[in-house]
């Protein structure tokens, strides 16, 4: 098993920078590519950022390209997502996944691919 726990979150401003993190414990060594997804309220959870294992491939949908990127540091178990340029539509419960197949170099972004969910932090941003 591995938990994921989820942190950074909080208020923001429009504009506003906020970076989230996510510490994997357990059996880390089982995971292969990591995401962020995000669901708001009566919304479907959507994926905003993906990453292989190696790091080397990485994935984001067009609503959040260019403002948001994803990072890791497989010798601290972590994973980031740096938001910046936030928009009140960026307002969500954001959740952190880990996926315990493929390569090193597989990346996803549909959350049935993700084994392990940590229990999300929220992030509301004000217009």
């Amino acid at each position: 098993q591995v938990q994921l726990v989820e942190s950074g979150g909080g208020l923001a401003q429009a504009g506003d920078s906020l970076r989230l993190s996510c510490l994997a414990s357990g059996r880390t060594s089982t995971v292969f590519a990591m995401g962020w997804f995000r669901q708001a309220p009566g919304k479907e959870r959507e994926v905003v950022a993906a990453i292989s294992r190696s790091g080397v491939n990485l994935y984001y949908p067009g609503s959040v390209s260019g403002r948001f990127t994803i990072s890791r540091d497989n010798a601290k178990n972590t994973v980031y997502l740096q938001m910046s340029g936030l928009k009140p539509e960026d307002t969500a419960i954001y959740y952190c996944a880990a996926a315990n197949s493929g390569g090193t170099n597989s990346i996803y972004s549909l959350p049935n691919a993700f084994t392990f969910w940590g229990q999300g932090t929220q992030v509301t941003v004000s217009s």
